[in-house]
């Protein structure tokens, strides 16, 4: 199962190739927001992250029921931190 999984953008590494550092759970990690390359992605926004990538903006509140809902999952929720700590972009 895939899934995306809510992180919050705690430092813009480099803004010109579209790099930010973000958070899930305590785990950081460089992604890419070139997906979003359209949309103005500050510190402390979040993002739904997915294989080292943003794939869209979300709000506080999406992201806190989103992190809810796939903790429930288990599983597949450990798979998608195992891929997020083992995914590192840059």
């Amino acid at each position: 199962m895939c899934l995306g999984i809510p992180g919050q953008v705690v430092e813009l590494v480099d803004p010109a190739e579209h790099l930010a550092s973000v958070e899930v759970s305590g785990v950081r990690r460089t992604i890419s927001l070139r997906l979003l390359a359209g949309e103005k992605v500050s510190l402390g926004d979040w993002v739904l992250v997915h294989v080292g990538f943003a794939m869209s903006l979300i709000d506080a509140a999406e992201a806190a029921a989103t992190l809810d809902q796939v903790k429930k999952l288990g599983q597949p929720y450990g798979e998608e931190m195992d891929a997020f700590m083992e995914t590192e972009i840059g």
